[in-house]
């Protein structure tokens, strides 16, 4: 069974192993934490049989007119369980008060978030 939380002291480091998969520097498990303690808003899902973090979003917010959701990971053998649609609608939830509600994705899962009425834009990032 899947349980999410969002309560950072019920998350450990040594939870979250396996994510960030295909990534040019990939996050260590301690760098993970770092990433979800310092974010506005996270919810992450717990398969309650492993106790293992499979799943996880974040949300960096001013908290009165706008938010961006930076990250949203599943692990590829929990794919297509409803996890990440999941994972997006308790963060929509806790962002409900606020206007703009940014994020920046491929092209590939544009479509996954236009369920959650969200619309293609455009914008400049830099990556480095």
């Amino acid at each position: 069974m899947i349980i999410y939380c969002d309560d950072i002291r019920n998350i450990s480091a040594e939870q979250l192993v396996d994510f960030f998969v295909g990534w040019r520097k990939p996050l260590t498990s301690k760098q993970h934490f770092k990433l979800l303690s310092g974010s506005t808003h996270f919810v992450a899902a717990i398969d309650s049989e492993t106790n293992k973090v499979v799943g996880f979003v974040t949300a960096l917010s001013d908290g009165v007119i706008s938010s961006f959701i930076p990250l949203l990971e599943v692990l590829p053998a929990y794919e297509r369980r409803g996890i990440g649609t999941t994972l997006v609608s308790k963060m929509l939830q806790k962002l409900d008060g606020i206007t703009n509600v940014d994020l920046t994705c491929d092209i590939p899962v544009q479509s996954f978030y236009e369920r959650f009425s969200m619309f293609k834009s455009n914008g400049m990032i830099l990556r480095k």
